[in-house]
Parts: structure tokens; C-alpha cells; sequence
């Protein structure tokens, strides 16, 4: 494949760090580094230095963290959608933001190919390819790992070493490390064996338990059509919210998974995630909607809450399928209004109340005392035609 310029998804993490040399060696082509901005912090600053250093010609660093919150995070929130009903999926949420920008600037500087650091065997891969093929199938993709000749972590990290390039993985902590706004994921390297409990000193975003404040916290969530935007009486900025509501979840030590997922490829991996401020976020949107959703509805919604995670996670966010499911939950949302005040003590977030101006709760209808609304005797009859089929059943069988 001839490529004369490629822009290459870079995050100055091992895989991307030896890319560049790597990209340069095989193809003989112009190397445009590209770093989203989506959270991951002080983790930025060294990346244009190091990226020219290695052989980028030019490097982009932009900020989508408010594209991301807004116009990702939020719809999947919204969605209801937890993958395998453990992963807030911080990790595929991500790339469809990341991989949209990166064919735009593909075109502002007329590459002919795009690039990406993903392994054969992960999700990653198809998540990128997937937003290059529909936002501009013309690009041609580079993907070194279904290439190169390096088949581990160890051999990546004596190439670098070869190559002079400093990486921030070492052989005593050889695990992956995602980071953006929403979490940190932690895979491979010494979390490869799902018998052993991780390092306890890994975890950057949330205190364990154990050491979390003896004392709980109150905190009350508002939202509007869906969407949160206030914390305890104070409106927040999308990107702000989430931040603050990171601080306060990780304090207290919300927000930890360790998962053995199904990726779409086949494998079973293990993965550990911190997402504080999803987690609290996730919990109080679901007690909204417990009080503002009728029945039916709700129940439909938890079938596509499943389906829309599917996507998500597989990589499917610019299908046809994933925009009309959005239709469908930006319906849901219109009541979904009100807010809900949680308790967050060691590890655990649970709601204590909640109120909307479009609550579906009757108290004249639920109490146990004395009503004018509701005749019991009614039931009756609801009971015989509610049961008839189930009734005539067993009728025929013991025939």
C-alpha cells in the first residue's frame, strides 16, 4: 500500500509512541500526530515535544471534551446503556469522537491514509475503522499491529528502548492505562490472570473503601429532559459537572469494576475501570426515570437501553440503528425532569429521594390508608381475564 501522508491517532502511550518510527520505516511517509483531548489531563502536556521528537512532522492537540460530554456522554446516559450491566464503557465512547475529528483533519491536510495504535485482538480497532469507513471510506487505514513483527508488550518496550524512546510502561507494570473524562481502564500486564486481585496502588481516580470517609455524603442531582445539570442547587458547566462529580465519587470510593467481558472479536478479557462521577450520575438518572416513565415505556426502554450499549461498545455510533434508537430515548426523555438526592458512603451510591414535576407516584393511589380513587373490588375481575389463559392451560393439560 503507497501512502504519502497519514494521520495517526496518537496518545504517547507504547503503541503510539513506537509508531511513528515504525510508520516512517515502513512506508516512507509523512507522520501527522493527532491527541484528542477528552480528559485524560497532565497526561497531554509532553505529547507535541515527544511526537516531533520521534518523527511527526506536525502534531494536533485539541480539546473535544465538551463535544464528548455533550454529544456522546450524554446520549449514552441518557440511553440507559451499561455493557453486560457492569462497564460504563468510557473506553468506546471515546473513539467514535476521537476517530470523527481525525478524518476531518485528514482532509485539512490532504493525507491519503489514517492510523491507528489498536491491537488485532480488541475492540479499539473496530471502533476506529468502523467511524473511518462511514464518515470517508476513501481513506486507506494502517493498523501496525495486524502488520508489524512485534508480538508483545515486552518487544514494544525493547523497541523503544532501541529506538530511544521513552514510554510510560515499564516491565514491573506492564498493564495498558486508558484515561479520559468519564474513567481510567486498566487491562492486559499484570491483570491478565482474573484469579489475582489488582494493585491496589494502580487506581489513580477513586480511594479504596476501605480508606474512604467514615462519615456519608449527601448529594443531590438535578436533570432536565434527561440531561443533568446541576449539583446541589449550583448549575455546572456539561464538562465541569462531570469533573466535580469525579472528585466527589472517587472520595468516597465509588465507581470500581472489574469485569471479565465478552469483546466483539471473541476473546473474554479482563478489565478494571474507576468511574465515579458515571456511576453516580448512572444511578440517579435510573431513579428519575423509575419515577417519571410509565410502565410500558420503561420496559421497552430497558430492551433498548441493552441494544444501544451493544453499539456503543461495538462500535456502531455513526449506524443508522444507534440515531433512530435515539430518537425513540430523546422521546423518553421529554418528562424526565426533577431531581434526586443520594447518599455516597465507602464504595456505595444509593438514592434517598427524589422529586419531578412530572411524577407518575400517587400517594392516594399507592397508600395503605383509607382512598376515595382506587375501589379494591375491582381487582376481581382483572385477576379472572389476566389469568384465563394460564388458567385454560392447565386445564387442557391435566386433560
Amino acid at each position: 500500500m503507497k501512502v504519502s501522508k497519514v494521520v495517526l491517532a496518537y496518545s504517547g502511550g507504547l503503541d503510539t509512541s513506537i509508531i511513528i518510527p515504525w510508520l516512517k520505516e515502513n512506508y516512507g511517509c509523512e507522520v501527522i500526530a493527532y491527541a484528542a483531548d477528552v480528559g485524560q489531563g497532565e497526561e497531554l502536556a509532553p505529547l507535541r515535544e515527544k511526537a516531533l521528537k520521534t518523527g511527526a512532522s506536525k502534531v494536533y492537540i485539541e480539546d473535544l471534551k465538551e463535544e464528548f460530554v455533550t454529544n456522546y456522554i450524554f446520549p449514552m446516559l441518557k440511553a440507559g446503556a451499561i455493557y453486560e450491566g457492569k462497564y460504563l464503557m468510557g473506553t468506546s465512547i471515546a473513539r467514535p469522537v476521537i476517530a470523527k475529528r481525525q478524518v476531518e483533519i485528514a482532509a485539512l491536510e490532504g493525507a491519503d491514509a489514517v492510523a491507528h495504535g489498536c491491537t488485532g485482538k480488541g475492540n479499539d480497532q473496530v471502533r476506529f475503522e468502523l467511524t473511518f469507513r462511514s464518515l470517508n471510506p476513501q481513506l486507506k487505514v494502517i493498523a501496525p499491529w495486524r502488520e508489524w513483527s512485534l508480538r508483545s508488550r515486552q518487544e514494544e518496550i525493547a523497541y523503544a528502548e532501541a529506538h530511544g524512546i521513552a514510554v510510560p510502561v515499564t516491565k514491573e507494570k506492564p498493564y495498558s492505562m486508558d484515561r479520559n473524562l468519564w474513567h481510567i481502564s486498566y487491562e492486559g500486564g499484570i491483570l491478565e490472570d482474573p484469579a489475582l486481585p489488582p494493585d491496589e496502588g494502580m487506581f489513580q481516580l477513586t480511594v479504596t473503601p476501605e480508606k474512604a470517609p467514615d462519615s456519608p455524603e449527601e448529594v443531590e442531582i438535578e436533570f432536565e429532559q434527561g440531561i443533568p445539570v446541576a449539583v446541589n442547587g449550583q448549575t455546572y458547566h456539561p464538562v465541569a459537572l462531570v469533573e466535580h462529580l469525579n472528585h466527589l465519587g472517587g472520595k468516597h470510593g465509588i465507581g470500581r469494576v472489574d469485569i471479565v467481558e465478552n469483546r466483539l472479536v471473541g476473546i473474554k478479557s479482563r478489565g478494571v475501570y474507576e468511574t465515579p462521577g458515571g456511576t453516580i450520575l448512572y444511578t440517579a438518572h435510573q431513579e428519575l426515570e423509575y419515577l417519571t416513565l410509565e410502565r410500558d415505556t420503561m420496559h421497552y426502554k430497558e430492551l433498548v437501553s441493552k441494544k444501544y450499549a451493544e453499539l456503543v461498545y461495538n462500535g456502531q455510533w455513526f449506524s443508522p440503528l444507534r440515531e433512530a434508537l435515539d430518537a425513540f430515548v430523546n422521546k423518553t426523555q421529554e418528562r424526565v425532569s426533577g431531581t434526586v438526592r443520594l447518599k455516597l458512603w465507602k464504595g456505595h451510591c444509593w438514592p434517598i429521594a427524589r422529586k419531578s414535576p412530572y411524577s407518575l407516584y400517587r400517594e392516594d393511589l399507592a397508600t395503605f390508608e383509607a382512598d376515595t380513587v382506587y375501589n379494591q373490588k375491582d381487582a376481581e375481575g382483572f385477576i379472572k381475564l389476566f389469568g384465563l389463559p394460564q388458567q385454560v392451560w392447565h386445564m387442557v393439560k391435566k386433560d
